[in-house]
């Protein structure tokens, strides 16, 4: 009676391994075994480095979006004066609303802010900016303005200027202690008309938020002087709001309009960005599926190696057969052969794609240079480099879609030669 080993006994192991290895005689094999090998560790590179790409991506677009935005807005709707007229609507009680707000559970800081388009002109140069105006402590609140490390000049001299974006500067080319001056077309009012206001400013600060949009674009004046310029006294054009969990600001929108009152509207971060995000998404699963079928295909070398390497050794399989070994072990050892093939390729594919993932800037810095500079232009992307943020959780996704799918083409082999007649195996031999 035939006796049954152990599963994956210590032989098993030994045997597959032998068949693994190369030789002069079974070229063909080694030479299959080293394609699926390589062609699993590419595709597992591929799909760690893409996936960390995108997400450090996401992470970066969403850090500098709720580093120098807030994260929800309260304002009030337009007036309408006519038929055919409307102003935008304003807060005339911005003190107590901003208290009131800032009083609410989830609300970290409340800043009342007034806003304004203008032409921002140093010389014979001149860029579209928008203004914004607050306080110093208010200003000294947004992380990816206030960053010392980032910013030029010193913020504390806000008062006595104006602070404005890197982009801005760079254009127009000025720096800390330059004049600029500002121009709104909504002026002062005569009997002519309305006039344009232009009013002259030192530049105290320059800063680097990190997002071209806002450096390209972005001046923040002190608070009093922007009521003045844009006709505001004592009013202001909306409540910046910042809260404990940005990711769930929705569930602040019913306890602000309710403080808002009659005509209150809330914009938050997610209704000026959600599209793109959304949009993210979808690429990184339409991605995650594209990578996925390449590591498939690559799997599927498996396949054709071990396919070949049971016709190899067919007559080692009677003998092994007529020695005792089960169609179970049979089996077994094959399917350990293409289980170290994706293994091992996974292995490989995982440190080739961390390592990758590791230097992403420095390889975006040799594309850029091998390129002239075009690789990353950061007023298509936003930002300004291709960030990389290696996560557990992609680490795992990619381990477990080359394993799963290593093993499940390594089984249709293994079963076949499992069921192979010993004695056809050997009739010939």
């Amino acid at each position: 009676m035939q006796r049954s080993s152990r599963p994956f006994a210590p032989f098993e192991f030994m045997i597959a391994w032998r068949y693994l290895r190369a030789r002069r005689a079974e070229g063909g094999v080694s030479v299959m075994t080293w394609i699926s090998l390589i062609g699993i560790a590419l595709g597992v590179m591929a799909l760690i480095a893409t996936m960390a790409v995108r997400s450090g991506f996401r992470a970066e677009f969403v850090d500098t979006i709720l580093g120098a935005n807030p994260h929800t807005t309260l304002y009030m709707a337009p007036r309408q004066i006519d038929d055919e007229t409307a102003v935008p609507g304003i807060i005339s009680d911005y003190d107590a609303l901003t208290q009131a707000v800032a009083a609410l559970p989830g609300v970290t800081r409340a800043t009342a802010v007034v806003k304004g388009q203008v032409l921002v002109q140093a010389g014979d140069r001149s860029n579209i900016g928008q203004v914004y105006g607050l306080t110093l402590a208010d200003l000294k609140a947004i992380p990816r303005v206030a960053d010392a490390e980032t910013g030029i000049g010193n913020i504390d001299d806000f008062d006595s200027g104006i602070a404005i974006g890197s982009g801005i500067a760079r254009e127009l080319g000025v720096g800390v202690g330059s004049s600029v001056r500002l121009i709104s077309p909504d002026g002062a009012q005569t009997a002519f008309g309305t006039t344009p206001r232009v009013n002259a400013y030192k530049v105290a600060y320059i800063f680097t938020a990190g997002r071209y949009d806002i450096d390209q674009t972005r001046v923040y004046m002190p608070l009093a002087e922007a009521q003045s310029f844009f006709n505001r006294e004592d009013a202001a054009d909306e409540i910046q709001i910042m809260t404990t969990d940005p990711e769930r600001v929705d569930r602040l929108t019913p306890a602000l309009l309710a403080a808002g009152g009659e005509g209150a509207q809330v914009w938050t971060w997610r209704d000026s960005s959600g599209q793109f995000l959304k949009a993210l998404d979808i690429e990184d699963d339409v991605m995650f599926v594209i990578l996925s079928i390449l590591v498939l295909i690559a799997s599927m070398n498996i396949t054709s190696g071990l396919i070949m390497l049971v016709k190899n050794k067919g007559r080692d399989i009677g003998i092994l057969r007529t020695m005792g070994l089960t169609q179970g072990s049979i089996l077994r050892v094959f399917f350990l052969c293409g289980a170290f093939t994706g293994i091992i390729g996974t292995l490989i594919g995982v440190v080739l794609g961390v390592a990758l993932s590791l230097n992403i800037s420095s390889i975006m810095a040799a594309v850029n240079w091998l390129t002239g500079g075009g690789a990353w232009d950061p007023a298509i992307r936003g930002i300004y480099e291709l960030p990389a943020k290696l996560r557990g959780i992609d680490l795992l996704k990619a381990v477990s879609l080359s394993l799963v799918l290593s093993l499940v083409v390594t089984w249709f082999p293994a079963r076949r030669a499992a069921r192979m007649n010993p004695v056809e195996a050997l009739r010939y031999e």
